[in-house]
Parts: structure tokens; sequence; C-alpha cells
């Protein structure tokens, strides 16, 4: 059997070779056997995997942490993310934890959290390059050597004033083309910019009709303050889309199939006893109408084909909305055209299905009557739903 060292060893190297798949595989534990298993690893190795798996699950590992432990994880984390973590955390951490930060780097986690949720701001990175406009071709590419971590997801140099006002900016295509005693300003073109306070929404419908890899931030001054990247923001509508998905349906945002029975619990029991509330609602209102029911007995029949066809029919118009909201597809100002266009498809539907029910029941029974009521019970029903 391997020694504890030898167990460490292939740990840290599998770390090292694919930390995102040991994140995954660390978030399927509970948050205290996950962070058990980081305390007994090297500290740059948790720290490797810590700085991997989401700040929701992070944020349950770290209260159980001793408060050191957590700084010492926490040290070297992108301000970014350290931000979102520390929205995360309890008060009691979250003092432990910022002392694991530069000044410079508490003022950008400050600056992080003045932003609001779902906004450009939130999800920009501070990694880019900029550079003045007298600088040559040839100077450029030297300080790309030197710094080519800066621009190996964007391919694009800013160039800024020294108050860092946006002024152009040049591929690394081109640069490369150009000739190298040519500044800057000579072969930059022009610029689009978003602002820091542009919503999610707005964002990528400008990279979808942009087609950039990458667009600056600036603030109302047009000052650079970082670039956000069309692979980010897919990423966070994506994650944006599932979460609401899951709130649909009555499960929490921030809910994963592993997260622990107590917090999946806290986030499902409200919504089952909503559901339990509209549930004796609609109890009470066939209630209402139990002597009729009494009466005509058949009634009690038709009441789940009814029923099941609402459900159908919400069941439809939920899926394409639904799609259309994910696909950036429904303009605010639309909204009213829409939700007019669902009731019309509602009230043909209705009328549709509820002349086939009222026939079949008229059909079954002999009853016109009843034909009748079962169909406007369903035109009604449909419309509704």
């Amino acid at each position: 059997m391997p020694s504890e060292d030898v167990l460490i060893n292939l740990i840290s190297r599998y770390v090292s070779y694919h930390p995102g798949s040991a994140a995954q595989a660390l978030e399927s534990l509970n948050a205290e056997s996950a962070a058990s298993a980081l305390m007994q690893l090297p500290l740059p190795t948790a720290k490797e995997i810590f700085h991997q798996v989401s700040e929701t699950y992070a944020a349950q590992m770290a209260s159980h942490f001793p408060p050191e432990r957590l700084g010492e994880l926490s040290a070297g984390m992108d301000p970014e993310q350290a931000g979102r973590l520390f929205q995360q955390l309890p008060s009691e951490l979250r003092k432990p934890f910022l002392k694991a930060f530069t000044v410079q780097q508490r003022r950008r986690i400050r600056e992080f959290l003045s932003y609001p949720e779902a906004s450009a701001g939130k999800v920009m990175m501070k990694r880019f390059t900029a550079l003045a406009p007298t600088t040559s071709v040839k100077e450029a590419i030297e300080k790309l050597r030197r710094g080519y971590r800066q621009i190996h997801r964007t391919n694009y140099i800013y160039v800024v004033d020294k108050s860092m006002t946006l002024l152009g900016m040049v591929s690394v295509w081109d640069l490369l083309m150009a000739d190298e005693a040519a500044p800057l300003e000579s072969i930059m073109g022009e610029v689009f910019s978003v602002n820091c306070f542009m919503d999610l929404d707005q964002l990528a419908n400008e990279f979808s009709n942009r087609r950039y890899f990458a667009l600056p931030v600036v603030d109302n001054e047009n000052k650079l303050l970082g670039v956000v990247r069309a692979e980010q923001v897919i990423e966070d509508i994506q994650e944006q889309a599932s979460e609401d998905l899951q709130i649909m349906f009555g499960a929490g945002g921030e809910e994963k199939p592993f997260s622990s029975i107590w917090f999946s619990l806290k986030q499902r029991i409200l919504w089952l006893h909503a559901n339990l509330a509209t549930a004796f609602m609609a109890a009470a209102v066939v209630g209402f109408f139990e002597g009729i029911i009494a009466k005509i007995t058949i009634l009690a029949v038709y009441l789940p084909v009814v029923a099941g066809q609402g459900g159908n029919a919400g069941a439809q118009s939920l899926a394409v909305v639904m799609r259309g909201l994910v696909m950036r597809e429904i303009p605010r100002q639309r909204f009213t055209q829409l939700i007019l266009k669902e009731a019309l498809i509602g009230t043909i539907n209705g009328l549709v299905i509820g002349m086939v029910t009222g026939l079949i029941a008229w059909t079954w029974h002999g009853n016109p009557y009843l034909g009748v009521v079962v169909g406007l019970g369903m035109i009604v029903n449909l419309l509704v739903a």
C-alpha cells in the first residue's frame, strides 16, 4: 500500500495537470469532508484546487477552515474572484479573508463590489495591455513578448493617453503586419467600448452584433477600466439561465447536484410550502362546487382531463418563452406583444380542444349540456394556462 507521502505527491501531480477536474471531484463531497481533505494537502496544491472551485462551494468550505487557513488559501486569488467569494462568506469570516490581500488588491475588491450584479463591471478582467499612442510597433511587440500572458485571451492592444482615456485599438495581427518604426496611433483603428454599468443582456447583444473576442470596459469619462471577454459573458449568461431554470421549478439558483442535504432542503422547502398552498386553493375551488359535483358525479371524471390539458398548454408556452429569454430573442419593449400572442394562441387552442372535448363528452354520455360545460371549462383553462 503506498505511503501517505506518495499519495500526496500523486494528488499534487494530478492537480497540477488537471486542476479543473480535481476541483470538480472535490465538489462531489460535502463541504466539511472537502475542507478536511484540503487541510491535509500541501498549501500550494490546496490553493490551486481552492481557486478552481465555484465561489458558492468555496464559501461553504470556508466555515470549516481555521481563519488563518482561509487566508492562506485565498492569497493570490484574482480580485474579481475574491469579490464574488467575499459576497458569499459569513460576516465573521470576511475580516480574516481580506487580510490575505494587499492594500491595492483590497481596493480592487471594493471596486468590484461597487458594480451592480450582472453588469460589465462584474465580469470584466483587469489583465489587458494598454500602451501610449507614441509607442512604436517594435516597442509594442517587445512589451508583448515580456507580458504575453496579458493578451493571450483578448488578442487586442488598447491605446490610451496618460490619464488612461481610451483612444483606439490595435489587433495583434495588425501589429505584426505593420512597419516596426510606425507609432501605434498611425495603425490603430476606431474602438467600440462598453460602459462598466451595461447589463449582461446588452453586452451579449453587442458581442453578437460586432463579432469581437473582447471589448474594452470604460467609465463615464471613457477611461479604460478593464476588458470583458465574449467567453466570460456566455458563461455568465448560461449560469444565469440555469439558475433561473432551477428557481422556476422551485430549487434554489445556487443549488448544485452535490450540495449538502441541509442546503438543498433550505432551498426547496419554502417553494414546496407555496405549492401546497396553491394546491389547497385549487381544492377549495373544487370544494365550492362540491354540491354540484355530488349531483352530477360525471363532472369528476373530467376534472383531471381539463386540469391536465391546462398543464400541458402552460408548459408549451413556458418552454417557448424561456428559450426566447435565454437566447435574448425577447426585447423588453415587446413583452406586451408576446403576452397578447400567447393569450391568442391559448384562446384558439381552447376553442379547438374545447369543441373536441365537448363533442366527446356529448357523444359518450348523450348529454349536450355536459358537452357545453366541459368545452367552456377547457377554453377558459387553456386561455389562463
